[in-house]
């Protein structure tokens, strides 16, 4: 069977473009009921407010409510631990702050694993942090800080 030039081009473009437009149905078809947002801090706080005016952006531009349900407790922990143990579903989403990759050092055990329990979907925010002493600490550097503390007989 022959087909006319004209015909195969149309059919080829056809096949070529199917991945893209399968991915395209697939993505528009998310979500299709409330997404729950989980910020493990308390209500107010900047991690919060984030949270919220992003999943309002979210509710508009996706048709679908995403509502935050803040899980406060032990730095974090408690709300991270409920979403590790969430469906891999995408409808139960983590805001958190870098805490969730530092408690695993401050604390004997978090009911979470940093690499296997989570994916990171974006940066959403971005805040400078400061290190601030009392004028009257004799440390100009980290580097001085870090030495004064381990001199410290309260270490």
């Amino acid at each position: 069977m022959r087909l006319p030039r004209c015909q195969f081009l149309y059919r080829a473009a056809g096949a070529a473009a199917l991945p893209f437009l399968s991915g395209i149905a697939r993505a528009q078809s998310y979500p299709t009921r409330p997404v729950r947002v989980i910020v493990p801090f308390s209500p107010g706080g900047p991690t919060d407010v984030c949270g919220r005016l992003i999943m309002q952006k979210l509710s508009e531009r996706l048709g679908q409510q995403f509502y935050v349900e803040n899980i406060a407790g032990a730095g974090g922990n408690i709300g991270t631990g409920q979403a590790a143990r969430a469906a891999a579903d995408g409808y139960t989403v983590l805001i958190t702050v870098n805490s969730y990759v530092i408690n695993p050092t401050l604390y004997a055990k978090v009911p979470y694993r940093v690499l296997q329990d989570f994916d990171s979907v974006t940066l959403a925010v971005g805040f400078p942090s400061a290190l601030l002493v009392n004028p009257s600490v004799p440390a100009t550097t980290v580097k001085d800080l870090v030495a004064l503390i381990k001199q410290s007989p309260n270490k």
